[in-house]
Order: structure tokens, then sequence, then C-alpha cells
């Protein structure tokens, strides 16, 4: 363990140490505080000279919110593609893969500056609304295409009365009649001479970069046709530069697989302010083209998926240079047509069957000896229904089975007969018609038929051989003369 003493000594090397820290810091700050004070002499040097330089340069300039024609890359750039457009090529001139092209970088670089122009049209556009409201607020919300505000705010400009300028050229018929109505209740003022400067600056700025970008995007047209035909075929011009833009080249565009290419150039971001529910997910430019939104918003989704597999199948073909006059993409794209007609073709419709004809004749019954056996098993008795029945208001005799009971119902109240179950006549076996043989004489005795009879009291007795069966009969008569017992003994 270490001691107080220790401890001490240790407090105090921490002491110093922090003191050596400080004096290195007050002195750097020094350093610091000496070359802020040289960087605003220089600047005050600065503004010395600015005060020379041209208005463009100031701070109310559009120089100083747009340097995009100004920057020497998009000078050198639009200068090759001048030079290149006096070119005429109708073919390749090698069988080497497009990426060693000369024009090649420059068409991939020159359709990617056409985002960048669009960007710095929105901050011309944002600096003309800002400058010209003073004169006419309400203008930016009924011209909203940048281009066409430009234009329209400079064929105005400080003119106090509308009606006189011509804006059919730029503007449609309807929107100029707003205009003309929204321009007599304006609350707006005529601007300074130096304020109508820059704003025309401005909108000479915006038309200038539109000039620009649609330079730009003919040539690029222009020459996709010679560097990938068959893909430009299968989808436009416009949108093979901007896949292959975004592939990195043909080379590596073929290697991507159709599922992936139809999701090329998927922008995920979204406007500050904007719902993102309208947004489609999963698309790209082949989902923005003018072939998949020319049809209908159902299906879209499957002609993006049919275009895609169609554009990998083109560009190797591109790659390859088997198809350089591009009758293959050519033939794809019919044959996309002709799905998407096929798709939107109507279902065909269903034919309706009149009902058959009704069979107005008996149905087929199950028949024969053993249906008609098993209907007389089951066949309901009087007696069984008599069971079945109760009389009012008196009291039901029971017979008791065991630990249950069961009700007599008016069976036990019936008088007279029970009908017994009534056997079928078909049912009844009968004898072949050739062993039907009478025998004997024709009376109804047999002529074996002996009158003597042996008794244990007399011996041999003559006897009438008819009379015992006279006696069975009455009995019978009496007791079942009518099918059933008529006399039930108490």
């Amino acid at each position: 363990m270490s001691s107080l003493a220790d401890e001490l000594a240790a407090d105090l090397d921490f002491s110093d140490d922090q003191s050596t820290h400080s004096d290195e810091e007050n002195q750097q700050e020094n350093a610091d505080d000496r070359d802020a004070m040289e960087t605003e002499e220089t600047n005050d040097n600065g503004d010395d000279q600015n005060k020379n330089e041209p208005a463009e340069e100031q701070s109310d300039s559009v120089y100083k919110v747009c340097r995009f024609l100004e920057n020497e890359q998009t000078k050198h750039t639009l200068a090759r593609i001048d030079y290149f457009k006096s070119i005429d090529r109708d073919t390749p001139q090698s069988k080497a893969p497009t990426e060693e092209d000369e024009e090649y970088q420059l068409i991939v670089n020159a359709n990617s500056m056409t985002a960048d122009i669009d960007g710095e049209i929105q901050m011309v556009h944002k600096f003309i609304r800002d400058h010209y409201a003073p004169r006419f607020p309400d203008l930016e919300s009924l011209v909203m295409n940048p281009i066409d505000y430009a234009r329209t705010v400079k064929a105005i400009g400080n003119t106090d009365d509308i009606n006189k300028v011509n804006l059919r050229p730029i503007l449609p018929s309807a929107t100029i009649m707003v205009i003309s109505v929204t321009a007599t209740t304006t609350a707006g003022r005529p601007l300074t001479a130096a304020e109508w400067k820059t704003t025309e600056e401005a909108c000479n700025m915006a038309l200038e970069l539109d000039a620009a970008k649609r330079n730009i995007i003919s040539y690029v047209e222009s020459r996709m046709a010679l560097v990938a035909p068959n893909l430009s075929n299968v989808v436009g011009s416009s949108t093979a530069a901007k896949l292959l833009t975004a592939a990195g080249g043909l080379t590596a565009f073929c290697k991507i697989p159709a599922c992936n290419i139809q999701v090329l150039g998927n922008s995920k971001k979204t406007n500050t302010g904007f719902s993102s529910a309208s947004m489609e997910r999963h698309t790209g430019y082949i989902y923005s083209s003018e072939l998949v939104f020319a049809a209908p918003a159902d299906l879209r989704r499957k002609i993006t998926r049919i275009v895609a597999a169609k554009c990998a199948l083109a560009a190797r073909i591109d790659a390859m240079h088997t198809s350089p006059q591009g009758a293959a993409g050519q033939k794809m794209r019919d044959e996309i047509d002709q799905k998407i007609e096929k798709l939107q073709e109507p279902p065909p419709t269903k034919v309706i069957k009149a009902l058959p004809v009704p069979d107005e004749g008996p149905k087929k019954r199950r028949g024969g000896k053993r249906v008609r056996r098993q209907k007389e098993a089951y066949a309901m008795t009087e007696l069984r229904a008599a069971r079945n029945r109760l009389a009012f208001g008196e009291a039901e005799d029971e017979v008791e089975y065991g630990d249950e009971t069961e009700g007599l119902g008016m069976a036990t109240k019936q008088v007279g007969k029970i009908r017994a179950s009534m056997a079928d006549p078909r049912n009844k076996v009968k004898a072949p018609k050739k062993q039907q043989k009478s025998y004997g004489s024709s009376g109804m005795t047999s002529g074996l038929a002996s009158s003597l009879a042996f008794t244990p009291v007399q011996g041999i007795e003559l006897i009438d051989p008819t009379a015992a069966a006279e006696r069975a009969k009455k009995a019978n008569e009496k007791y079942f003369g009518d099918g059933a017992f008529s006399i039930v003994r108490k």
C-alpha cells in the first residue's frame, strides 16, 4: 500500500503537468489570434479590390447562386459535345468493348450532367421568384414550370398593362386569361432598374441552362443509337442512357440480372413537407419511361418486369455487337407492344347456356324383394300407432322394464282387432307350374285316407276322417277368423 507521502507527491506532479499544458494552450491561442488579425487585414484589402469587379460578382447577383455554366468542366464537356456533333458516325468504328470508345465516357458524363442542370434550374427559379415577387407575387402560383416562369417574367418585365404583352407563344390561353385578371388586383409595385437588371440576368441564365440541357439530351439520344442500338430501340434513347449511367457502363449493365435492372434509378428521397404515401416503391428509370407510363396504372408493374427482361437481353447483344443496326432490339420492342395489347384486351364474355329440358318422366326408384321385405319389417302397425297416442285428461298405463318404464299410450284401450302387418303377395314363393300336379281323386278327401283308427279303449274303431278337420276349422274360425286375435281373455 502507498503511504500518505507518496500520494501527496503524486498530487504535486499532476498539478505541475496541468500548469505545463495550460501554458501550451495559452501560446496556441495567442498564435491563433495573430493569424485571425492577419486574415482580417487581407480581407480588408480584398474588399477594396472587389469594388472594382463587375456587378455579376456582387452578393445580390445570380452568379453567386449558380456557377454551373462558369465551371471549367462544364465548358469543356459542352465544347466536346459540339465537336462530336459535327462528326458524322453511322456505325461503331471498332468491335472493341463499348467502354473503350472515345465518345462513350463523354456520353456517360453528359447524361449525368442533366440531373445537375435540373438542380441548378430549380435554384435559379427560386432566385427569380424571390426577386420578382414585389412586382407580381401571384405569378409563381399561376405558372409552375420554371422555364415558362422565367420566359413569362422576361416578357412582362415592368410593364404596367399586361394585356399589351403577347404571352401566347409561352402559355396557353386559359393561363393567360387568369394572369390578366389577377394582374389587375395584384398588390405589387414596379421594380427599380437595379432589381430588374438582376432579375433579367437570372431569367437569361435559366434559359441558358435549359438550352444546355436540351443540347445534351439531343446529343445523348443521337449517340445512344451507336453505343447501344438494341437497348435504345427497346426502352428509348434517353432511358437507355440513364440505365447505362446508373450501372456504370454497358459491360457492367450486362452483368445485372433483370430483377435488379427494373429498380435502377430508384430514389428513396422525398421532398420535405410532402407525403411519401403516393410514391411508388421499387421503381426506377424503366418505370418512369414513356413506354411504361403510357399503360394503365394497374399494368405498369407487370410491364416493367417484361421491359427489364428485354433490356437485359438487348444490352448483351449490344456488348457482343451481333446486331449493330438494332434489328434484334426492334423485334423485342414489337413483342413488348404485342404483350401490352394482349394485357389490355377485355376478358372473353361468358356464354350463357340455356337450362336443359326438364325430365318429366317418373324417377327410377329402388325396387325388388329385398326392398319390399325391408319396408314390411319397418312398417307401422296399428298397435305401434296406438302406443304413440295419448288420451286427453287420462293417465297413461306404463310397463316397467328394470329401472326404466315404457308408456303404452292407448294400446290398452284398443277394442276389437289389431291389424297385423300385411304380407306382400309378391314376396310369396310360388311353385313352378310344372310341379303343380294334382294327385288322387278330384274330391276334397285324399284317396289314402282311412276310416279305421286305433284307440286304447276299443282298439280298432270306425271313424269319420273329416270330423277332426272340421273341429280344427271351427276352432280356428273362433279365435283367428279375422286374421288376428278376436277374443282376448283377461
